[in-house]
This record gives C-alpha cells, structure tokens and sequence, in this order.
C-alpha cells in the first residue's frame, strides 16, 4: 500500500530544491531566479503554515484543490473531490454521537486540517448564533445547506422549541446533512428540504402545506447558497408574506464572493424596508481575506 506524502513534507522538499539551485547558481537568469526564490518562498510558507496549523488562505492544499473544482462546484455546489463524504465519515468517526457541539467541533477541526468547507465557519458562526439569539428564533428558514454545519449552529443557539427548514439543491448534499444532524442528535430540531425557492414554486408550497409556513411565521432567514440568488429568493420571502416586523435576513459571502445586487438593494432599502448591519468579518477559516456578514431587521 502506497502511503500519502505529508504535504508538509512536499513543501519542505520544493523549498529545499529551490534553495539549492540558488545556492549553486543555477538561476543565472532574472526569470529564473525569481522563480526559484517563489519556489522557495512558497513552500516555505506551505510548510509553517501546515506545521503549525495556522490558517493561512491559498497556502493550503485542500483550498488549492477547492479552486480547481470551482467549476464542478459552481455547478453541483460541490467541490468534486470528495471532501464533502469525507466530512460524514469524519463526523461519525470522531464526534460523539448525540453531541451536538462536539459534532459542530469535529466540523471545525475536519475544515481546518483535513479539507477547507464552504460552510459559515467559526468567526461568521458566531455573528449568527447571536443573531439567532437576539430574536429567539423559533422558526428559523435556511438557504442553503450544504453539510448541515449552519443549521446545526442554529439549532444549538434558537428557542427550546426552535426548528430550522433549511432548503438544499442538492440532494447528495442533503443526504450528507442528514447523516451529519441525525448523527448530532438534531434530527427533530432540523429538516432539510430538497429543492429551491425558484423552482417554479414547488418548494414553497412545500413549505406552506407540509411545515406551516405562514403569514409572519419565519423569525430569521440564513442566505447563504447561490449568491445570484441572494435577492431574488428574499424578494420570493417577502412575496409569500412569511416575515413579520422585527425578522432577521443573515447573509454570509456578501464580499466574497460578493452578492452586490443584494447589498445594493438593502443599502437602497435602508430605513424604509431594512434596517441592516455590516459585520466585517474572514472568509471561512483564515484570517487574511477579508468578508462581511448582513444582518438585516425587517421593519415591515
């Protein structure tokens, strides 16, 4: 059997190659020396960043291997390698069964060493379960599944008596979830839904007649799916009248990726529709790239 190279190794390695060709003076060329020294650069900096754990954006392979599957992501909303799986299998393995924060741990833990999510993370977590907190959420609607870790966050922070619908496109993610919350114990505070709010309607009669969704029934929404989808899914929200005065609309990725057209709505709706705070804040994971989380009261 075959084992896997530390990637910490790999990099250790191309570090130490480059520097020894500079030192012998192969890069007698600008170019080529200037490639060898980022060479050097770069896996020194892959080496610290993966021996000390620290989460350093770009430097890491699992988002390195992220940004080659974007395509497949963009299209399937998942990344393509796996990791997504992996993440249930890390889950069942390693989180206590029944425990809901050591399954959100686990969640965290897999994100950081083994292979970057596309979840909410940590940082912009903790924005939402205040949020959540702020209006004792008891029906909470989310857009946006993926593997369950926002959901689960939002069980763990809303009412006693809480309950998250949180819709997903995709049904292999949905199964993923499913795996996760039930193995987390929150299977009767969470169901996820296959489907969208722009499919034609399906989904939100789904909604209305199998989980009550009503005039003024929902006390926060989680955007956090396909970003083009941001405003035209709120403007379906306020359609079916489900918000009442004093509703959150959190929305995670507003900078990057970015949602502009929904930023620019809120911003143009100010004082009059919203009342909208932003929250800057990382993109999931590391601490260099910056992001902003919305959290907007609807003043009705």
């Amino acid at each position: 059997m075959v084992k896997r190279i530390p990637p910490a190794l790999v990099a250790a390695l191309v570090s130490g190659l480059c520097g020894v060709a500079l030192a012998r003076g192969g890069g007698r060329s600008v170019v080529l020396r200037s490639a060898l020294w980022t060479g050097a650069g770069l896996g020194a900096a892959v080496t610290a960043n993966e021996v000390g754990g620290k989460p350093v954006p770009f430097l890491r392979w699992s988002v390195l291997r992220l940004l080659l599957g974007a395509k497949h992501l963009l299209t399937h909303w998942q990344v393509g390698d796996g990791r997504e799986a992996a993440l249930a299998d890390y889950v069942v393995e390693r989180a206590r069964q029944g425990d809901l924060d050591d399954v959100i741990r686990i969640i965290d833990e897999f994100s950081r060493r083994k292979a970057m999510l596309i979840n909410v993370g940590e940082e912009k977590g903790q924005i939402l379960d205040r949020a959540v907190r702020r209006v004792a959420a008891r029906r909470i609607l989310e857009l946006g599944t993926y593997c369950g870790y926002g959901a689960l966050r939002m069980a763990r922070a809303t009412a006693r008596d809480g309950h998250v619908y949180s819709i997903e496109l995709n049904p292999d993610n949905a199964e993923i979830a499913r795996r996760v919350i039930g193995h987390a114990g929150a299977e009767d505070r969470v169901t996820v839904v296959v489907g969208s709010l722009g499919d034609g309607g399906a989904t939100i009669r789904r909604l209305r007649e199998d989980h009550g969704f009503g005039e003024g029934s929902v006390d926060l929404v989680f955007v956090d799916h396909d970003k083009e989808q941001y405003l035209p899914d709120v403007l379906r929200i306020l359609d079916s009248g489900w918000l009442h005065r004093g509703s959150l609309v959190v929305g995670d990725n507003i900078k990057l990726p970015g949602a502009p057209r929904y930023l620019a709505y809120l911003r143009e709706r100010e004082g009059t529709t919203w009342r909208t705070t932003e929250h800057r804040a990382h993109v999931e994971y590391q601490s260099l790239l910056p992001d902003v989380v919305t959290e907007s009261e609807y003043l009705g």
